[in-house]
């Protein structure tokens, strides 16, 4: 008999894969089960309700996001170099994984509890993330001096993240383009960079020349 471990893990991979493959809609209890090769009421074994299950391939997304952060960081030397690549690589992760995207920010998941002892709310898993960001605010007004000293650097980081998700829910609606007199939505290499260093600007203040 499988032990509880390699089951549970299998189980969330195959939800992964679906999510990845052929978005949040194809993510029943059933068809994971089927795919995982077990019986429809395994995954009640280790995961209480459907929302505990999707809770877990969704914090496997924001591990995934948090590889990508390391990855768009390494090599960018200063503080706001640091913010315009994990700012970059937040929309390409939501483009290039918009249904994973998509669960990871649910509602009715963020606002869910703990489903396992020991285990963080799924709204948690951002908050590594987020002190990243809080730190790297920090560091580019201590090297740079400007922007607004008077709001803590949390209120900064949150505005910065909050107005780089809307970017990049307007970017999948296809409204960057409508508002930029476009016919279609630009492909995200040919705009990004101004629209972040917009972004990057308005709270930062402007990057020395």
């Amino acid at each position: 008999m499988e032990s509880e471990g390699p089951l549970r893990e299998r189980l969330v991979d195959v939800g992964v894969e679906l999510v990845l493959s052929e978005g949040v809609s194809s993510l029943g209890l059933r068809e994971i089960a089927r795919r995982a090769g077990v019986s429809h009421g395994a995954p009640r074994r280790y995961f209480p309700t459907h929302h505990a299950l999707l809770s877990a391939i969704a914090r496997r997304g924001f591990d995934d996001l948090a590889g990508w952060f390391a990855e768009a960081a390494d090599g960018a030397a200063s503080p706001r170099a640091q913010l315009r690549a994990l700012a970059c690589a937040y929309v390409r992760f939501a483009q290039e994984r918009s249904g994973m995207f998509a669960l990871m920010f649910r509602h009715d998941l963020l606002r869910g509890q703990a489903h396992a002892a020991g285990e963080p709310r799924l709204r948690e898993a951002s908050l590594p993330l987020f002190g990243r960001i809080v730190e790297l605010v920090r560091h580019c007004r201590e090297q740079e001096g400007g922007g607004r000293r008077d709001v803590p650097a949390e209120v900064t980081a949150v505005a910065l993240w909050a107005n780089v998700h809307g970017l990049t829910q307007l970017w999948g609606w296809g409204s960057i383009g409508l508002a930029l007199g476009e016919d279609d939505s630009p492909p995200v290499d040919d705009r990004l960079e101004g629209l972040i260093t917009a972004i990057l600007d308005a709270h930062l203040g402007e990057a020395d020349a």
